[in-house]
């Protein structure tokens, strides 16, 4: 507590310029629409910024943690005061490149992105202009929809490495992309802050209706008017986590102002003043009634905060809430540090 309080009061005298939020309510910060104060949330307007900001952080023996529009995040009651949280809001950037390229900063909303591609004829990026995170978060996780995955459309990543405050450039097959995940959320460290989009030209209008296509079924089949954070567990090898809910009859279950959404058993919607203990409860009765009934374990696709806290159910093969960040990093795999972003056409 002591470093982060002498790391936001370095802060306030190098980096006057930059907006500094203390005591923000992290609820107006996620798509849930739940969780306490934050002891500070710093925005850098620009990369040069965010790397002066996280020099200053690693004097003190600190790591940020990394926000995005946090759309896959739970964040809980009593807040976060421990930690200082980085938005990436102002990273956006966005241009075509040579060819049939584009470079976008961690910032740019998924939805602008694929608009983007569609404005410049090119495809491959419409499963994501549905999807509410940013290119930062998308990437980290892998997002995706209906078929099409971040890796798909991804020519490489540009991060800032924190133990060695450094950036580098990684390429696709290096950022050992699986399914709702990747590197960067695999192991500590990374912080995202641009990437390459390689894509192929198509025409203008075939493209727009596939997007309307895409968003018309996500209308039709998702709570959208509810705040919730996607889709809650991972789907299973073989099975599909929203009809394995539904089976074991749990679409409608609610617990404080948490409940499994009567539209789609995938979802775990705030339907009117839940709290993270709400959701937290919820999904872990999800998990061990599913288990009961089919003997398949559910991930959480959600990314419930701090860090450490775990849901338990009675299965043999319990994996906590998330994927474990390793405290120990690789060493970063990419091709050398980058000067400076790629230059647009």
């Amino acid at each position: 507590m002591q470093e982060l309080e002498q790391a936001i009061a370095e802060i306030k005298t190098a980096l006057p310029g930059m907006k500094l939020m203390e005591h923000e309510p992290l609820s107006a910060h996620c798509s849930f629409r739940i969780g306490g104060p934050a002891r500070a949330i710093a925005v850098p307007g620009d990369m040069t910024s965010l790397t002066k900001l996280c020099a200053i952080l690693k004097r003190h023996g600190l790591m940020p943690l990394m926000l995005g529009n946090g759309t896959n995040l739970l964040f809980p009651d009593e807040g976060l005061d421990n930690v200082l949280l980085l938005s990436t809001e102002k990273l956006q950037k966005l241009y075509r490149m040579p060819g049939e390229r584009i470079y976008a900063e961690a910032g740019v909303p998924l939805t602008r992105l694929a608009a983007f591609a569609q404005q410049n004829g090119l495809k491959g990026l419409e499963f994501a202009s549905g999807i509410p995170g940013t290119v930062g978060g998308g990437l980290r996780m892998n997002a995706g929809a209906y078929g099409g995955e971040m890796k798909d459309a991804v020519e490489s990543v540009v991060y800032l490495y924190l133990p060695e405050q450094a950036l580098y450039e990684m390429p696709r097959e290096n950022c050992d992309f699986g399914y709702r995940g990747s590197i960067f959320s695999r192991y500590g460290g990374f912080a995202i802050v641009s990437a390459v989009f390689q894509l192929q030209p198509g025409d203008k209008n075939e493209i727009a209706a596939s997007m309307r296509a895409l968003n018309d079924k996500r209308r039709e089949k998702q709570p959208l008017d509810l705040p919730s954070a996607g889709s809650a567990f991972k789907r299973p090898e073989g099975h599909f986590a929203a009809a394995l809910i539904d089976e074991a009859g749990l679409k409608g279950l609610r617990i404080g102002g948490a409940q499994v959404s009567e539209k789609h058993a995938g979802f775990v919607v705030n339907a009117g003043g839940a709290c993270a203990k709400d959701v937290v409860e919820l999904l872990q009765e999800v998990r061990a009634r599913v288990y009961a009934k089919s003997g398949i374990v559910l991930e959480p696709e959600i990314v419930v905060l701090p860090a450490d806290y775990t849901l338990r159910d009675t299965s043999p093969a319990d994996t906590g809430n998330r994927v474990t960040v390793s405290e120990e990093m690789p060493s970063p795999r990419g091709e050398g540090v980058i000067r400076r972003p790629p230059q647009a056409e």
